[in-house]
């Protein structure tokens, strides 16, 4: 017999590992100051590529000033209880009816966080007859939702990413499967892939349709009020709303706040409402947090000026990183990956040469999101980052592309980054 508190003091995980040189620096790092392209790190300015504040309005004054009059009214604590018992309000109910309405759905449901949300929304919408089919670069919310659902004993086939000729063989098998035991299927992937900034094959998916009985939901976090004529999402980009099943978003990217939705018929949306653990079982968003979504919601589809300003940063900032001979992989999204070879110790050691040196913060991504030897150093702009940070980050980059090639970050050991 093992002690838990044994086995986790012996047997270190993959970030684990690194804890003892990395927390307070690439692992729980403190940017202080105001939410902005630029920030303190260990008291210096540096400008901030790592915040998903795709419209720049988490430190808008207008959204400041709602939200701060909203917490004035209200505190934090109304309303008391889980909506189902205590907790509903009109304000939750004009909320979800301007979502459904934007989404061009029947309904919303307001759910208090996003990934607890769609673990949730899997769980109520799936039987164990019923069979999940999904690619292979789904978040973690969405396979923490089918593993809950292999739990239940329900089946799941997944296909390799946007690959839509496995995803019609994984169909084949699902069907049968469906059909042998009365279920159901349900088809899930994600509109922007919150890493790579690829989007979903939503068109390929849609066609599918054609020869096969299934539901489709798509978790659209990184591309709700970025993609889209006017910021519905990438299902409003491809022009698939009315193909899109269920559609599925949070607060904490675009909307910069808490929470996340999801818009369907009105017959699920009751049906998730009366179902859905994590809500049943949950306080309600608390009211200056509605309000606030909704002030949010006003200015992402009365100014458009937000997304396209977002759009000349992403534009400036990718085609410059190409012309200068980076590798940022298939994006179409504002999110923006860096590809570059080389070992764990130089990718920390490049993190840590371009906070130090630099002062240019972003975060970085290795093996496993990534294959061995790969490093991904993930930049994401915003509204609120200016042309001029676009210039400074680039050259930054330029020397970095130099000093790696040259075998500057090589080394046996990483630096030390503890921050006590």
């Amino acid at each position: 017999m093992v002690d838990i508190f044994d086995r986790l003091t012996n047997a270190k995980g993959p970030l684990e590992q690194y804890q003892s040189k990395l927390e307070g620096y690439l692992m729980f790092p403190e940017l202080e100051g105001e939410i902005g392209p630029r920030m303190r790190f260990r008291g210096k300015e540096v400008i901030t590529w790592s915040l998903n504040n795709y419209l720049g309005l988490a430190n808008h004054p207008d959204v400041r000033k709602a939200d701060a009059e909203a917490t004035a009214k209200w505190g934090l604590a109304a309303p008391m209880g889980a909506r189902m018992m205590s907790g509903q309000t009109k304000y939750h109910k004009e909320l979800e009816n301007r979502l459904a309405k934007f989404e061009k759905k029947e309904a919303a449901y307001l759910l208090n966080y996003g990934y607890q949300g769609m673990v949730s929304i899997l769980d109520s919408l799936c039987s164990r007859n019923d069979v999940i089919v999904y690619d292979s670069e789904s978040h973690a919310c969405i396979m923490d939702g089918i593993f809950l659902h292999k739990a239940k004993g329900g089946k799941s086939y997944v296909f390799p990413h946007n690959d839509m000729e496995r995803c019609e063989k994984m169909l084949r098998f699902a069907t049968k499967q469906a059909e042998e035991n009365n279920g159901g299927i349900l088809v899930v992937t994600e509109g922007v892939f919150g890493m790579s900034g690829g989007l979903g094959n939503l068109p390929g998916i849609v066609k599918l349709k054609e020869k096969f009985n299934f539901r489709l939901l798509i978790d659209d976090a990184h591309g709700f009020g970025t993609m889209g004529a006017t910021g519905a999402g990438t299902s409003e980009h491809f022009g698939v709303m009315d193909d899109v099943d269920i559609y599925f978003s949070t607060f904490a990217k675009s909307m910069a706040g808490i929470g996340a939705f999801v818009a369907t018929k009105k017959v699920i949306i009751d049906s998730l409402k009366s179902n859905m653990r994590s809500q049943i079982y949950a306080k309600s968003l608390p009211l200056p947090m509605v309000e606030g979504a909704m002030k949010r919601l006003d200015m992402l589809q009365n100014e458009p000026e937000h997304k396209e300003n977002l759009w000349k940063v992403v534009h400036k900032l990718q085609d410059e990183l190409r012309k200068n001979g980076f590798d940022i992989g298939n994006t179409e999204s504002p999110v923006t990956p860096v590809y570059l070879s080389g070992s764990v110790i130089e990718g920390t050691n490049i993190v840590f040469d371009l906070r130090e040196t630099y002062n240019v913060f972003c975060s970085m991504v290795v093996y496993p999101v990534v294959p061995k030897n790969v490093l991904m150093l993930r930049l994401i702009p915003t509204s609120a980052h200016t042309q001029k940070e676009v210039d400074e980050t680039i050259e930054v980059f330029k020397k970095v592309k130099v000093n790696l090639e040259a075998g500057k970050y090589k080394g046996t050991e990483m630096k030390t980054m503890r921050i006590d």
